[in-house]
């Protein structure tokens, strides 16, 4: 069951009138901030959206990132969206929207998903606008598929050079991003107990969270698994937590 935090308003949704049993909360939320952050380019919409992906206004979309030339994050399931929605106020597109890593497109969103295996190198402009995206107030899930030990030491070395004076942390089951919508006390795997979550930390905001045991939820991934490697179980949950805390730190 959701935790006590289960109404969630997401800044950028118009008004929306909630039923929370005999309570009727009228939320007026804010336009999507992301897109108005400082030196920051803003993706042009379409002709048939008024946002980027191709969406209704109003409608949080998610991007599946397009990294180092040709990497996607394939075998990352959107199952979590659904179950957003269900769960909390968030009206979630279903699907992700694959977002080339080193486009404007990228700052349209406001939270971005990554993971994939085997080694890979981000280009000087991918740096960058990852940087940007970052600091300007986006959200970037990455998670190791299969639990590659290539794919960690990569993204670890990226973050490294992304954001040297910011260091990963490990993150305690305290932090808020636990608490949203679901209350997760504990973190459960295929194998064992798995290694706890990492993140940077930006200006006391959480802007990059890191499984390297995997949060990809393969079970709902048409055609994927965890290949031999270990995967957090509750990841579904885990997720749409996650989602949650983008919207609204």
């Amino acid at each position: 069951m959701p935790g006590t935090n289960s109404i969630i308003l997401p800044r950028f949704l118009r008004t929306r009138t909630i039923l929370t049993g005999a309570v009727v909360l009228s939320l007026v939320i804010v336009s999507y901030g992301l897109a108005q952050q400082a030196n920051r380019p803003r993706p042009e919409p379409s002709a048939e959206s008024n946002q980027v992906g191709g969406e209704p206004d109003g409608i949080v979309q998610v991007a599946n990132l397009v990294y180092a030339g040709t990497k996607s994050s394939q075998c990352f399931s959107d199952h979590f969206l659904i179950r957003a929605e269900k769960e909390s106020s968030i009206s979630t597109s279903r699907r992700f929207h694959a977002v080339k890593l080193g486009a404007a497109e990228v700052f349209g969103f406001p939270l971005v998903i990554m993971t994939g295996e085997g080694d890979f190198t981000l280009t000087d402009q991918e740096r960058e606008n990852l940087r940007k995206y970052i600091e300007g107030g986006g959200f970037l899930l990455a998670s190791a598929g299969c639990s590659s030990r290539e794919w960690d030491r990569a993204f670890r070395r990226e973050m490294a050079t992304i954001f040297p004076a910011n260091a990963m942390v490990a993150l305690g089951l305290d932090h808020p991003v636990f608490h949203t919508v679901y209350e997760i006390n504990e973190l459960q795997a295929r194998h064992g107990k798995p290694r706890p979550v990492e993140g940077v930390v930006l200006q006391g905001r959480l802007g990059v969270l890191y499984s390297q045991d995997g949060l990809n939820d393969t079970s709902h991934s048409q055609g994927c698994c965890c290949c031999g490697g270990n995967e957090i179980t509750n990841s579904e949950q885990v997720n749409v937590n996650i989602l949650a805390y983008a919207l609204n730190y």
